[in-house]
C-alpha cells in the first residue's frame, strides 16, 4: 500500500528512488517546470545541453528517465511534459503525475516536484499518480498486482497549510473510489450480474461502516420481488429476459447537521445486447461498461461518508441486465414505471431511461434539494462531443453547477440543449403517456434527457451521459488508463461539497 505526504524539501536534496519534475514548452525550448528549479540549477549550465541530447520537447505525457550519477541525491531523476507553459494547470499535473507513476513501478519511494504550490495542483499530484498507476490484473494468470511505491511524497512550498493538507487526504479517498469504480467497470459481465453487483456494493458499504466511529451509511437492496411489489415496470421489462434478476441499490448517508439533501442517481446495466433490438457484435465487446453511471454514484456516495461531508445524500443504482430471451420485452410493448406513467418501448436497445426512470421517481419521493443523474445513456452523445467529454443537460442552474464542480475536478464536461420540440417528441406515443423511443435520427441525445426530465418532478436535476468519456479502449496516457475510467466520482463528490458549503 502507498503512502502519501506533502512536504516543503528541495527535490536536488531528495533521497527518494526516483525524483519527477515537469518540464513545459517554453517560447525558446523546453523549461523546468514550477517546483523542479533546483534540479536545474543543480545540473547548471549543463541542463539545456541535456535536455537537448535527450530530445526532451516538454509534449505533454512525454517521459524520460535520467540517471543523476550523482549530481542530485535522487539515483533517478523522470522529466515530465507538461506541455506549452501557459496552459500548465491541475489537468496538466494530474496527467504528467499519471503518466510518471508507470515510469516508476520500480522505485520504492518517489518524490513529486511537479508544480504544486497550491492545494489544488497538490490534489491533482496526488489523483494523477494514484490513477496513473492502477492496473487491472485480476483475471491475468500467475500475474500479481503491479509493483508500486511504499511512499510518494509530493515537494510543496504549501506544505504546511491547513488547505493542502485536506487536499492530500480527500485526493486519497477520491482517487480510491475511482479506482472501486474502474475496478467493477472492468470486471467481465459475467461476474457482475446485478445481483452480484448488489453483492459487491454491499461488501464495499460493510467495509466502510465497520467498526467504532466508521460513517454510518443504510443499504438497501430491492430483489426482483420486491421491484414487482413496487411496481418497477422498468427495471422489471428490461432485466425480465435474464436468468440473473434485476435489483434496486439504495444507499442513504443522513449525517447529524446536514445542511443540504442531495440525490445521485445511476444506471446501471451490467450487460447490454440490445434486447431483441439486437447490437452488432462489435458493438457489444464494451458493454460490460454500461453500468459506470450506477458505479460512479455508489463510489462517490460511500467516498462522501469517508470524507463526513455534511450533506445528505440519496444514491439510487438500478442493476439489470438487458438480454435476449422468450421473456424479453418487445418493441411496442407498454410497460408502467414506479408511480403509474405508462411507455410505449419501440427499441429495446434504448433501455437504460426505463431502468432510470424507476429510480428517478423513488429518487423524487425523498425530496431531495437536487437530482444528479449519470449514466452511459446514449451513442448520439458520443457522435456529438467524442469519447472523452461529458454531455450535460437538465435546469439550467443545475447544470451550471455541474460544469462548474467538473472544472474545479479536472472532468470535461459540456452543456447540451434539451430543446422545446423534444416534449413533443416524448409524448408522441398513441397508446401510452411517453415515448421511450421515436427512431429519429437527429437529437437522440436530447430527447433522453427529455424523456428522464418527465419522471423528475419538476424537481432541480441535471443529467450527465457519460456515454463516451466512461469507457477508454486505447492505450494508457496521463492518468487515464485502458478500461473503465470512473468518470464523475469526482464531480459529485464535488457537488456534495459545494452543496454543504451552501
Amino acid at each position: 500500500m502507498t503512502t502519501y505526504a506533502v512536504r516543503s524539501a528541495s527535490p536536488a536534496k531528495s533521497k527518494a528512488d526516483a525524483v519527477v519534475v515537469g518540464v513545459v514548452q517554453g517560447p525558446d525550448g523546453p523549461v523546468v517546470a514550477p517546483g523542479g528549479e533546483d534540479v536545474a540549477k543543480a545540473w547548471g549550465r549543463k541542463w539545456r545541453p541535456l535536455l537537448t541530447s535527450l530530445g526532451v520537447k516538454g509534449a505533454s505525457g512525454e517521459v524520460t528517465k535520467v540517471p543523476t550519477a550523482g549530481t542530485l541525491s535522487s539515483p533517478l531523476l523522470v522529466l515530465v511534459g507538461l506541455g506549452k507553459a501557459a496552459a500548465v494547470d491541475q489537468v496538466a499535473v494530474r496527467r504528467g503525475a499519471g503518466a510518471a507513476a508507470r515510469a516508476v513501478t520500480n522505485a520504492a519511494s518517489v518524490a513529486l516536484a511537479l508544480p504544486a504550490d497550491s492545494a489544488t495542483l497538490v490534489r491533482a499530484a496526488v489523483e494523477g499518480f494514484t490513477l496513473g498507476g492502477y492496473t487491472f490484473t485480476t483475471y491475468r494468470s500467475g500475474e500479481q498486482t503491479a509493483a508500486t511505491p511504499s511512499e510518494v511524497v509530493v515537494l510543496s512550498p504549501a506544505a504546511r497549510s491547513k488547505a493542502t493538507t485536506a487536499a492530500l487526504a480527500e485526493a486519497q479517498v477520491v482517487a480510491r473510489a475511482v479506482a472501486t469504480t474502474r475496478d467493477w467497470v472492468n470486471t467481465p459481465p459475467g461476474d457482475l450480474t446485478p445481483p452480484r453487483m448488489a453483492e459487491a456494493v454491499a461488501q464495499a458499504h460493510g467495509a466502510l461502516t465497520k467498526g467504532r466511529g466508521a460513517p454510518k451509511v443504510s443499504l438497501r437492496v430491492l430483489d426482483e420481488t420486491d421491484l414487482a411489489e413496487l411496481g418497477c415496470g422498468g427495471l422489471l421489462g428490461v432485466g425480465g429476459a435474464s436468468d440473473a434478476p434485476p435489483r434496486l441499490v439504495e444507499l442513504v448517508y443522513a449525517p447529524k447537521g446536514a445542511t443540504a439533501h442531495v440525490a445521485f442517481v445511476g444506471k446501471g446495466i451490467t450487460f447490454d445486447s440490445g434486447g431483441l433490438t439486437l447490437k452488432p457484435g462489435s458493438s457489444m465487446k464494451d458493454m460490460k461498461s454500461d453500468m459506470a453511471g450506477a458505479a460512479a454514484v455508489v463510489a462517490a456516495t460511500l467516498a462522501i461518508a469517508e470524507l463526513g461531508l455534511p450533506v445528505k445524500v440519496s444514491a439510487f443504482a438500478p442493476l439489470a441486465e438487458n438480454m435476449v430471451s422468450g421473456r424479453a420485452v418487445r418493441p411496442g410493448d407498454v410497460l408502467s414505471i414506479y408511480g403509474g406513467t405508462t411507455v410505449e418501448v419501440s427499441n429495446t436497445d434504448a433501455e437504460g431511461r426505463l431502468v432510470l426512470a424507476d429510480a428517478l421517481v423513488r429518487a423524487t419521493e425523498v425530496a431531495p434539494d437536487v437530482v444528479y443523474d449519470v449514466a452511459t445513456l446514449t451513442g448520439h452523445m458520443v457522435l456529438a462531443l467524442g469519447d472523452k467529454v461529458t454531455g450535460v443537460m437538465g435546469v439550467d442552474e443545475v447544470v451550471d453547477e455541474v460544469l462548474a464542480a467538473s472544472e474545479a475536478v479536472g472532468e470535461a464536461m459540456w452543456p447540451m440543449p434539451i430543446p422545446e420540440e423534444m416534449q413533443e417528441r416524448v409524448r408522441s406515443s398513441k397508446v401510452a403517456d411517453l415515448a421511450q423511443h421515436d427512431w429519429v435520427r437527429w437529437g437522440g441525445g436530447l430527447f433522453a434527457a427529455a424523456f428522464l426530465r418527465e419522471f423528475t418532478a419538476g424537481l432541480p436535476w441535471a443529467h450527465l451521459d457519460i456515454a463516451g468519456p466512461s469507457f477508454h479502449s486505447g492505450g494508457p496516457s496521463g492518468h487515464t488508463t485502458p478500461g473503465g475510467t470512473g468518470v464523475a466520482v469526482a464531480t459529485l463528490v464535488e457537488l456534495a461539497r459545494r452543496r454543504a458549503e451552501g
